[in-house]
């Protein structure tokens, strides 16, 4: 098992940062039967889904714990199968809806629907129903399932709108719990129906300190400079710190003693695009975007999202550039992850990013060298 999951907090009690948000957690799970629809942002690897997780274990006892994997069929009006994968247990359902697509207006509505339609507790997956009754939703008297649904930003206008209408309407059987990065990109009317919980990084003290504790439960010496290094790279991001960790841990062997010159290696992602930047600055051709073309399909095929290809190679890219024209490449890079959200075709929007650049780094060389 990872590091990353073998050390999730698996109760309010557990999780060491943020400390706010926690107990304001802790509040809401005290009269579970008056919970709001809940919306945490933030950006990736800061703890909204385990935060999620441990609110639903405060709340519904071990049953939120006895998961299973289900392919669920959703049938559209145009008579179009839409096939989406659920992690459920008896009191809640987790789903991403924007893995539908353009259908995702449809998964959305059926989902809520059918949740609240079967409101019964009655049936359980495992252990012992007086266990269960007594820790679980049934104890408290609850009457209502939990649909938590994730990248909700990446949802359709469409769906947005659908599934406030349907908030509404079902909000007596069903609760909502939305996850997302960027909260701008939801809809005003269904953030207004939602409490927000804004889950921000974690700083480096928080990260170290986290690294700390995971090496001495794993019985291995953990430098402070290395610790640093390793918060700094992650971008405070704690799930890759932890990844990253383990990573560094690998490549010392057997021996339990991380030294503090340990090379912090980058994902191989992230190297392929370190290669992709570097070729693109030594060379504006069309030979070279043709060939820049099928690296961006790689990454693209490996479910690098096209938001993350975008943002790091436009970093990657400034490395080498005068200030007089950064702002001209963050500028683009802007526009066209703009176009990326509204489009459908990543591919057109990167290379099309790239190109812009090739155009921007050509003519700046052409005035350095006039």
């Amino acid at each position: 098992m990872l590091w990353v999951d073998k050390y999730r907090p698996k109760s309010l009690k557990k999780l060491t940062y943020h400390n706010e948000i926690t107990a304001r957690l802790t509040s809401l799970s005290v009269c579970p039967s008056n919970l709001p629809h809940l919306l945490f942002y933030g950006p990736p690897g800061a703890g909204k889904k385990t935060r999620i997780m441990c609110l639903l274990r405060t709340i519904f006892g071990p049953g939120a714990d006895r998961l299973r994997l289900d392919k669920r069929t959703f049938t559209t009006p145009s008579n179009k199968k839409v096939d989406i994968n659920m992690i459920c247990s008896n009191y809640h359902i987790e789903l991403s809806p924007g893995d539908a697509g353009i259908n995702d207006r449809h998964v959305v509505q059926d989902v809520i629907k059918e949740m609240a339609a079967n409101r019964s507790l009655s049936s359980f997956s495992g252990g012992t129903l007086d266990e269960e009754r007594k820790q679980g939703a049934e104890g408290k008297n609850l009457s209502f399932k939990v649909v938590v649904l994730v990248e909700v930003d990446k949802l359709s206008r469409q769906a947005q709108s659908a599934l406030r209408r349907t908030m509404e309407k079902y909000s007596a059987g069903c609760r909502l719990i939305l996850c997302c990065n960027n909260q701008s990109k939801v809809i005003e009317p269904v953030r207004s129906r939602c409490l927000g919980i804004r889950v921000a990084a974690p700083t480096h003290d928080d990260i170290c300190r986290e690294l700390k504790n995971i090496s001495r439960l794993e019985r291995i010496t953990l430098p402070d400079i290395l610790a640093v290094s390793i918060a700094r790279e992650s971008s405070r991001n704690m799930r890759r710190a932890i990844l990253m960790l383990e990573s560094a841990r690998v490549q010392a062997g057997s021996d339990s003693n991380l030294s503090a010159d340990e090379p912090v290696k980058k994902t191989d992602w992230e190297q392929y695009i370190t290669q992709l930047a570097a070729e693109v600055t030594q060379e504006q051709s069309p030979q070279r975007l043709i060939a820049a073309r099928e690296k961006l399909y790689e990454l693209l095929i490996n479910c690098i999202p096209a938001t993350i290809i975008i943002k790091t190679l436009s970093l990657e890219l400034m490395k080498n550039l005068d200030d007089s024209v950064k702002h001209e490449v963050m500028e683009a890079a802007a526009f066209y992850e703009h176009r990326i959200a509204m489009g459908s075709k990543d591919i057109f929007h990167l290379e099309a990013f790239l190109a812009k650049f090739m155009a921007i780094y050509k003519q700046y060389l052409n005035d350095l060298f006039a």
